[in-house]
């Protein structure tokens, strides 16, 4: 049974049950474009919550352990981060590598096509700096 990707709370979590079911070789995630529209295509992929936060984690740190992911401040929980990992991995953003020695189990790091977003990224927390820092005093500028 293909696992369906959609944007509401409900249907995040339809597509993470199904994923957490599937046997490994079936749990590749089948993607239900909206629209051919390149912008809906995008947020299709990127627009939840925690793509861009990995993404993020993965400029700052290099790679990253899942282990490492599930420490950031923003406390993605362990289901949500397995599947956008998977996801993120599936289209190529990210790719799992071996750890450095001092780490264990698999860790990820970006692809051309992952660092590809950087623009996007800085182009995010320039707007959120100029004009969310009224509504959050405590937020980090860049």
């Amino acid at each position: 049974m293909p696992a369906l990707i959609g944007h509401s709370g409900t249907a995040l979590s339809i597509f993470i049950v199904k994923l957490s079911l599937m046997p490994p070789e079936e749990s590749m995630p089948v993607m239900n474009w909206r629209s051919n529209c390149p912008l809906s295509c995008a947020l299709d992929v990127l627009g939840d919550k925690w793509s861009l936060l990995i993404v993020r984690d993965l400029f700052i740190h290099g790679s990253r352990t899942y282990s490492e992911f599930s420490e950031s401040p923003e406390k993605i929980s362990t289901n949500i981060l397995a599947a956008r990992l998977k996801l993120l991995t599936h289209l190529q953003l990210i790719k799992r590598v071996k750890p450095d020695s001092h780490r264990r189990g698999n860790a990820y790091e970006l692809t051309d096509s992952g660092r590809a977003l950087e623009p996007l990224l800085m182009a995010y927390g320039k707007w959120a700096s100029r004009n969310l820092n009224q509504f959050n005093p405590g937020m980090t500028r860049l």
